[in-house]
C-alpha cells in the first residue's frame, strides 16, 4: 500500500486548507447567483460551493465563504439576507468568460450584468433579474441561511426554494429532456482550471486583482462585431488599461501580415485575427488588432 500525506486540517493555514479542498473535490457545478440589494440595485456573482439537494421540495444550495484575506461577507450573501431571493443561472461553456469577468470584486451597486455584457431579463415571480444568455435559470426564494463560521474561509448555505425553472429549448432533446450535448456545462476545478463537460479541462486566468475594464468599456463597434463570441468580449473586458497608441503602432510596424490585411481595408479580418489572437490567451495583441483604425 502506497505511503500517504496525512494533514489535520486545523493545523493548516486556511488558504493552504482551501487550496486542497478545491483542487481535491471537483467537478463542482457554478451557481451563476443574481441578486438584488434593498434599492433594488441588480448584483451577479458565480459560486461554485453549490448544488441541488431536493426534488420535492426543489431546493438549490450555494454558499458565498467569507473572504479569506479581511472575513468580509459578499454582497450576495448580505442580499440574500435581506431580499429573501435570488436567481441562480446555468453556467455553459458559451458564457464562461463572461462568467469569471462577473466574479471581479467590483464596489457594491456596480452592475455586473453591464461589466460582463450579459443581458438582465426581468424574472416573473422574484426581483432579482435573469442572466438572458444563461440555457437554464431558477428563480428562487431564499427559505434560510445556515452560518457555518465567524471566521474568513467559512461558508454560509443560502437554500434556495425554486418556484420558476426558464429554459432555453434549443437546449432540448425531442423528448423534452434536457439534450447534455447541447447544455454544454463547465464546472470549476482548482486554481485557475475548469471541466467542459463534453469536452474535458481547460483553463479560464483569474480576473485581474485590479479591475478590468469590462465589457461596457469596450468600443461600441467591437462589442456589435459578428466575429467576436461573448467569451472573446469577455476575455478582452478583462483587462485594467487598453494599450497605447504608441503600442498599437509599434504593433503594426512589427507586424507585417497585421499591414497587409489593414491596406485591404477589412474590418472583419482584423476581427478575425484578433479572434485567433484571443485564442491563444493572447489578449493584449488582440487589443492592438482591434485598435487599429
Amino acid at each position: 500500500m502506497k505511503e500517504m500525506i496525512s494533514i489535520d486540517p486545523k493545523g493548516l493555514a486556511t488558504p493552504k486548507l482551501h487550496g486542497y479542498l478545491l483542487g481535491a473535490i471537483g467537478p463542482r457545478p457554478i451557481a451563476f447567483a443574481s441578486t438584488v440589494d434593498e434599492e433594488g440595485r441588480p448584483n451577479l456573482s458565480p459560486f461554485s460551493f453549490f448544488n441541488v439537494f431536493s426534488a420535492n421540495p426543489p431546493i438549490l444550495i450555494f454558499s458565498p465563504a467569507r473572504r479569506v484575506r479581511d472575513n468580509t461577507t459578499k454582497h450576495t450573501l448580505e442580499n440574500a439576507l435581506s431580499t429573501k431571493e435570488v436567481v441562480i443561472n446555468v453556467v455553459n461553456y458559451a458564457i464562461v468568460q463572461q462568467m469569471s469577468l462577473a466574479s471581479t470584486e467590483y464596489l457594491q451597486g456596480e452592475n455586473e450584468f453591464k461589466k460582463a455584457g450579459l443581458t438582465m431579463v426581468g424574472s416573473d415571480l422574484v426581483k432579482p433579474p435573469r442572466v438572458g444568455e444563461s440555457p437554464v435559470q431558477f428563480e428562487c426564494k431564499v427559505t434560510k441561511v445556515e452560518v457555518l463560521g465567524t471566521e474568513g474561509g467559512a461558508g454560509n448555505l443560502i437554500f434556495s426554494e425554486v418556484v420558476k425553472i426558464h429554459i432555453d429549448p434549443a437546449m432540448l432533446h425531442e423528448n423534452g429532456s434536457i439534450d447534455q450535448e447541447k447544455i454544454d456545462l463547465v464546472a470549476r476545478m482548482g486554481g485557475n482550471w475548469y471541466s467542459r463537460a463534453r469536452a474535458g479541462l481547460f483553463e479560464v486566468p483569474k480576473p485581474l486583482s485590479t479591475l478590468g475594464i469590462g465589457v461596457d468599456a469596450i468600443p461600441i463597434h467591437i462589442r456589435l462585431s459578428k466575429t467576436l463570441s461573448g467569451n472573446d468580449l469577455g476575455m478582452l473586458g478583462n483587462i485594467a488599461q487598453l494599450p497605447t497608441q504608441k503600442e498599437v503602432d509599434e504593433f503594426i510596424a512589427s507586424n507585417r501580415p497585421l499591414r497587409t490585411i489593414i491596406s485591404g481595408g477589412e474590418r472583419e479580418q482584423l476581427e478575425i485575427l484578433a479572434k485567433t489572437y484571443l485564442e491563444k490567451k493572447d489578449v493584449l495583441s488582440a487589443w492592438k488588432v482591434l485598435l487599429v483604425e
